[in-house]
């Protein structure tokens, strides 16, 4: 529950409403612009909700699914929340390193000593994922 409400924070209004729905499964596994509009966005234009999930699949928490013999663009969830924080987080620390080099790191690694035993092997657990 954690992990979701986390994910659902970092991303825009919108994202988050589509990425709630989609995660508790309100839809079939892949679907498209058009079902996505009329099931759960009925009132946003379909170049919107178009954007919306084109934005969702760079994030990598969408995965675009070709259908042979079939035009319309079809999506399928591509990532748990807890894989998206990973990720998300990932391009943060990659991000924190390239902006400040050693200084960064040396900072994560104050607080790492700051945290319990439990909170430690917590996050060695997560590593091991």
């Amino acid at each position: 529950m954690k992990d979701l409400e986390a994910a659902l924070r970092s991303l825009g209004p919108l994202e988050g409403r589509l990425m709630q729905a989609l995660w508790r499964g309100d839809l079939s596994d892949a679907f498209t612009v058009a079902q996505v509009r009329d099931r759960l966005l009925p009132e946003l234009a379909y170049t919107t909700v178009m954007t919306t999930l084109s934005r969702l699949a760079r994030k990598g928490l969408l995965t675009v699914v070709q259908r042979p013999g079939n035009r319309a663009t079809h999506y399928s969830v591509g990532a748990t929340p807890g894989d998206y924080l990973v990720e998300l987080s990932r391009r943060h620390a990659k991000l924190l390193r390239e902006q400040y080099g050693h200084r960064a790191l040396a900072a994560f690694a104050a607080e790492l000593d700051e945290l319990s035993p439990d909170d430690v092997r917590r996050l060695q657990r997560l590593a091991e994922e």
